[in-house]
């Protein structure tokens, strides 16, 4: 990483930061900290935000799991984020994705993937490449999702392009030159 981890344990200077702290370990559980975790300690108040949104998105929407992870893991490979690609892979083999349609994901050909897979594919590429959605990508999830479904996809997709620019800017991981593979 291009900034020195936060030690684990990490320092603290308040009652707060050991708050933030408890509440990143507790969201964590037996996984213990991670190097994004030791990242964002360096700004506890940011590790305390970003622990609560991401942890929303994670754990406390309506999203089928492989439509959540699809989103993240195709945002990872657009911003080759390896190391968010890591650890979202193989959440999305156990959320049902085949190697080949999980790995299909690493080229614009996507495969194997059923309808409402390919449009959050093809969502997700518009969001993270080119920012402004067409209509006509924007269409294919009006049939397929709820209003809510799609305002959490859309809240996935962006919070993930945080995440992935987070990482490859500071090459949390030490992932960065790793191609994919």
């Amino acid at each position: 990483m291009r900034l020195p981890y936060v030690p684990d344990p990490p320092p603290t200077h308040s009652a707060e930061d050991s708050a933030i702290v408890d509440r990143v370990r507790a969201r964590r559980g037996s996984r213990g900290l991670t190097d994004l975790d030791r990242a964002l300690l360096h700004a506890p108040a940011v590790a305390d935000g970003w622990n609560s949104f991401l942890g929303a998105i994670r754990t406390k929407t309506s999203l089928p799991e492989d439509i959540r992870e699809i989103a993240i893991c195709r945002v990872a490979v657009l911003n080759k984020a390896w190391y968010e690609w890591k650890h979202h892979a193989p959440i999305a083999l156990a959320a049902g994705l085949s190697e080949e349609s999980l790995n299909s994901l690493k080229s614009d050909r996507a495969e194997g993937l059923n309808e409402k897979q390919m449009a959050v594919v093809e969502y997700t590429n518009a969001m993270t490449r080119e920012v402004t959605v067409p209509d006509a990508v924007f269409d294919k999830l009006r049939p397929l999702f709820t209003e809510r479904e799609i305002v959490e996809i859309t809240a996935t997709v962006g919070a993930y392009n945080t995440v992935s620019r987070f990482l490859v800017a500071l090459d949390v991981g030490e992932m960065n030159e790793t191609k994919g593979t």
